[in-house]
Parts: C-alpha cells; structure tokens; sequence
C-alpha cells in the first residue's frame, strides 16, 4: 500500500485548512496513495487556545462531514486532527474516514503542557484498529507517542500500522522526538508508523516539522525537513515479516514488568525496592 504524511503551516481559518488537505488528497492519489494522515488539529490550526471553544465541533459535524467529502471524492483515506466537542467537553481528537464515510474518533490521552491541559479534556480509551488497504491501523495524537505503552499495546492487540497527527513545537528535544524517537518506536513493535507534523510558525508558536514514516526495522522510508511537504511511500508488512527482526513482542516477559494485582500487558508504576 502506498501512504502519504502531509506537513502544513496552519492557514489561520477552517476553510483555508480543509483546502489544503484537499489538495494533498488529490496529490497523494494521483502518486497512487489509498491513505493520507495530516496534521494534530490541521483542520483549525494548534496554537489557537482563546478560539478552540468556538471551533470545536462535534463528531458529525462540518470539518468531518468536509473530510468525509474530501476522502470520498479523491478515493482515499484520510486522517486529520480537529476539536470534538461533545457537550460542553472539548477533545484533542482525530477522525478517520474512509472513501466510503465511516468515520473513527481518537481522543488524545496525554495532554501536553499548560495550554492542552486548560482547553481540553484528556481521552480515556485505547485506539481502536481500522482497516486501511488490508493493514490493521491505530491512531495516536502526537504526545500520545512518547509513551512506549501506547504504541506497545496497539502492537500487541495486532496493528501493522500506527498512524500519528502531530503538532510538535520547534527545538532540540523535538528533533529528537521526531529523529530518534519515532523511528525507535516503529523498530520495538515492528509496527510502520506514520508522524505528521505542522510547521512554519502560527500565533508565536514554532513547529518543528520534521514529518516521518517509519519501517518496522527503525528505517526512515520518507522524511521532511522544516517546510511544507507531503511525503508518498510505499509500505509493504511481507518484506519485514520476512526478515530476521529481533522478535521483541514474543520474547516479552511481562511478568518481570508487573507487581501484585497488576493486569498483565498493562504496565503500571513500579513500587521502590521492587527492581
């Protein structure tokens, strides 16, 4: 299957985003891609703290019916980060929707940093599997990542694939998230991981971009560098079913990584003096 990562500098407004990603589905299709991931909150922009109350929608609303629109219309399956509302609760969320207008929802569980923290409420449930071009594929949102649990237990309940959207800010950690991390990620599962960044500037805060698909050998098959970008690839699961990888996930001892009481496969704090 190929796949295609879009990283975007955010346009200010709804409309002028939805565009943008439009035009990437159109240009991922005609280089053959059946997937596109964009952006964490690339439907309204990241850095928009005093608007996200006014721009967030719910599930049906607008910005996935436009993504609903924009996937069907090109044949491709897209993945965009957006502002669920539900209720008065707002969400980090990303919605997944097919050519043939299903839609999944994704809440991020770990919020980052104050701003996150005041204008949204964390999600609590683990990515769900969807079909994409025969790939069992799990969505994160971007700080999501940096937790080796999260991408370990999609491993684990079987996904080929982890799709990321990402706002990562511009400095020497964050290429080192999206350089070392990510890549490390994909190689300790044996999972492709697909990590969709923002970049230029939006409201004083800097991206990082640095987009990336990741090989489950640790390979970086695509990456960008700090500007717009989108990046087309061809990932196949038989060539590195085929090769000798480190069989990590058989060779796991989660009993050595549990104390008493603990769910196996869940790992939980450790007690001191327990190691």
């Amino acid at each position: 299957m190929w796949i295609a990562a879009l990283q975007m500098r955010p346009e200010g407004e709804t409309a002028a985003n939805l565009a943008k990603i439009g035009r990437a589905a159109q240009a991922a299709v005609a280089q053959g891609a059946e997937l596109l991931v964009a952006p964490e909150m690339a439907t309204t922009g990241y850095a928009i703290w005093a608007d996200i109350p006014r721009l967030a929608e719910p599930r049906n609303g607008p910005i996935v019916r436009h993504l609903q629109r924009i996937a069907r219309e090109n044949a491709i399956t897209v993945v965009a980060g957006f502002p669920e509302c539900d209720g008065e609760i707002v969400y980090n969320a990303a919605a997944l929707v097919t050519p043939a207008g299903e839609v999944s929802i994704y809440r991020k569980c770990h919020l980052f940093g104050p701003h996150e923290r005041a204008a949204f409420s964390a999600g609590g449930a683990h990515p769900a599997l969807i079909d994409v071009g025969g790939m069992r594929t799990a969505m994160l949102i971007c700080y999501d990542v940096e937790f080796p649990e999260m991408v370990r237990r999609a491993a684990l309940a079987g996904a080929d694939l982890v799709v990321v959207p990402t706002a990562l800010p511009r400095g020497a950690p964050a290429a080192r998230v999206s350089g070392t991390m990510v890549p490390t990620r994909a190689f300790e599962n044996h999972v492709f991981v697909v990590y969709a960044d923002l970049c230029g500037e939006e409201n004083g805060t800097a991206y990082q971009g640095g987009s990336v698909i990741a090989a489950p050998d640790g390979e970086s098959l695509a990456r960008a560098g700090m500007s717009e970008t989108l990046l087309v690839t061809q990932v196949d699961p038989s060539i590195y079913a085929a090769m000798e990888l480190d069989p990590y996930l058989q060779d796991r001892r989660p009993d050595l990584y549990l104390h008493s009481g603990q769910t196996p496969g869940v790992i939980g704090p450790i007690r001191p003096g327990s190691v």
